[in-house]
């Protein structure tokens, strides 16, 4: 069972974000002091999920500390300091999400379910990208599904690439333009769509939902359960 770890000194917001772990199938760890929480992360967590204030000190100031006593884990700063300054600077000081207090309970579910999937993707010796049961080998410009070959044409493979790179995380048309394409403005067409269709049914038919549409932003990578 994976495990996450909740660095919150406020026993009723870490009992609440222990049941949201829960429902997700994941085993919560709670620590209700920074000193604890950076002692506790040297262990084998998924997502940290961390207060900023804190006896002991400031959560985001620790994140250095955190990745220095070893942990690999993904950090959501869940915090009452929620301003857009706070966000930044949280998110600059290696931050990999920031949630505002008080939350939504399906908003942290849903970023939480976003971290889990981001961190299972693997990157091995800079050529394997797995993310579950689909697998990217950069070298070879090859896609997998179940250990089954997914053909993909030149430009598909660098579409799955940069969405992979970008797992759990909204990809515009416009950044798909730019860094896909190399084209720096909105040629009025429907090229990305058209690409992302193409490759979206070919990954369905092998048995992988693993590209999702964002309604008005643009998509997401993020696997789904094997079909």
């Amino acid at each position: 069972m994976d495990r996450i770890l909740i660095i919150e000194d406020d026993p009723e917001t870490a009992e609440a974000v222990a049941g949201i772990v829960r429902d997700l199938g994941c085993q919560p760890v709670i620590c209700g002091t920074l000193d604890d929480g950076v002692r506790a992360a040297q262990g084998d967590f998924r997502v940290i999920v961390l207060d900023r204030m804190l006896p002991g000190g400031d959560g985001v100031a620790a994140i250095a500390d955190l990745r220095t006593a070893g942990s690999r884990a993904l950090i959501l700063v869940l915090s009452a300091l929620g301003r857009a300054a706070n966000r930044v600077e949280g998110l600059e000081r290696g931050a990999d999400d920031y949630l505002p207090k008080p939350f939504e309970p399906d908003e942290l579910r849903a970023r939480l379910r976003a971290l889990l999937r981001r961190g299972a993707m693997q990157s091995l010796d800079n050529d394997l990208l797995a993310f579950g049961e689909l697998e990217i080998r950069i070298k070879a410009r090859t896609v997998h599904v179940r250990r089954a070959h997914v053909a993909v044409s030149p430009k598909e493979f660098e579409l799955i690439t940069f969405l992979a790179r970008n797992a759990g995380h909204v990809v515009t048309r416009m950044q798909l333009l730019e860094n896909v394409w190399n084209l720096h403005f909105d040629p009025q067409t429907n090229v990305v769509d058209v690409h992302v269709g193409r490759l979206r049914r070919k990954l369905e038919q092998a048995g992988s939902a693993a590209i999702q549409t964002a309604r008005g932003e643009g998509y997401v990578f993020a696997p789904l359960e094997p079909m």
